[in-house]
């Protein structure tokens, strides 16, 4: 089969001819359609996440077909038509398992990351951690940004505890928040929603999907907002976003690690404008098997449409570097089959 692997950090993909996987009793073989590109493959290829197997098949929003399945398979038959996410596997025994909290297992593996994800045209992973995708959709590019952007973000929402009426903020409006936006839009719709973002294509499609209001971090919004969403990597947005949070309000940091090069850091927050009056920050780490399951059931009934931008399994390396210089409008789709 033919995948684009890392074999060393700070190296660009390499597109290699490998065996097809073959799953074990408890496993599923997926023909994989499409795969979103995040990141986070940009954080493991250039170091910020060290990889622990190298080499490794980036790639966790892989959405296709089960070609094979292992002897113990009950969840799913040939056929099918299922997604992975970063969750690849976890213990199921230790106490957050056991509450639903795979994200915060200490065994936890994310796909593309501690085992082989969908940068390829198979790949394998247990039935557990798979999921069947919603009848509604049959363009299934739109539907890998979901098993990403749209779970963590859904994740996030949940953290977010909005009540309708609130106003909301969404610092960034890449592949999560523009799926977030949607969700919002549907169960909260007396809430305003205020977008952040300095990428002119992102604040483009913020407006032209209804966001009440659209800026940077020196524009003042209408309000201060009792919600946040703060998907940026960096410390500035991030205290500015402290900044027009309302007393009591709540802050959500969706993001698997911060820029910690910028000369802007911690250190620069005023304990009284940004962090007294109750002020709450709250990080997501990874997503649940419930998340999951939970978001794409929601996503259909919206239905939740990403904007996507389709590149070929061999464009992998062009797609990263688009997304690392900002060029980026909804989501970018590998098409692997």
């Amino acid at each position: 089969m033919k995948a684009m692997v890392l074999t060393a950090v700070n190296k660009p993909l390499e597109l290699l001819d490998l065996p097809r996987p073959e799953p074990l009793e408890d496993e599923i073989l997926i023909k994989i359609l499409y795969c979103g590109v995040c990141r986070t493959e940009l954080d493991q290829i250039e170091g910020r996440i060290y990889p622990p197997k190298l080499p490794v098949i980036p790639g966790h929003q892989p959405v296709g077909i089960v070609e094979k399945i292992g002897t113990n398979v009950s969840k799913f038959k040939i056929g099918d038509i299922v997604g992975a996410t970063w969750l690849y596997s976890s213990c199921g025994y230790c106490e957050f398992c056991k509450k639903g909290n795979e994200n915060l297992c200490k065994q936890f593996k994310g796909t593309g990351c501690h085992a082989d994800g969908g940068y390829a045209e198979y790949m394998v992973i247990s039935e557990k951690y798979a999921f069947k995708i919603p009848s509604a959709y049959t363009d299934f590019s739109k539907v890998a940004p979901l098993l990403c952007g749209g779970v963590i973000g859904y994740r996030s929402l949940k953290l977010a505890n909005i009540t309708d009426g609130e106003p909301v903020a969404l610092w960034g409006f890449g592949s999560s928040n523009h799926q977030l936006f949607q969700i919002i839009k549907m169960k909260y719709k007396h809430s305003p929603i205020f977008v952040f973002t300095r990428n002119v294509n992102e604040q483009e499609l913020a407006m032209k999907m209804g966001a009440e209001w659209v800026g940077w971090i020196d524009d003042k919004p209408p309000k201060n907002v009792n919600k946040a969403i703060y998907t940026i990597p960096a410390w500035l947005p991030f205290i500015k976003a402290l900044e027009n949070l309302e007393r009591g309000g709540r802050l959500i940091i969706n993001l698997i690690r911060m820029n910690d090069d910028d000369k802007i850091n911690l250190l620069n927050i005023n304990y009284s404008e940004h962090l007294w009056l109750e002020k709450e920050i709250k990080t997501v780490a990874n997503v649940s098997l419930a998340d999951a399951e939970e978001f794409l059931s929601i996503a259909a009934e919206i239905p939740i449409i990403p904007e996507v931008q389709i590149f070929n399994l061999e464009e992998a390396n062009l797609a990263l570097l688009e997304l690392k210089s900002g060029k980026i409008k909804g989501s970018k789709v590998l098409k692997i089959n």
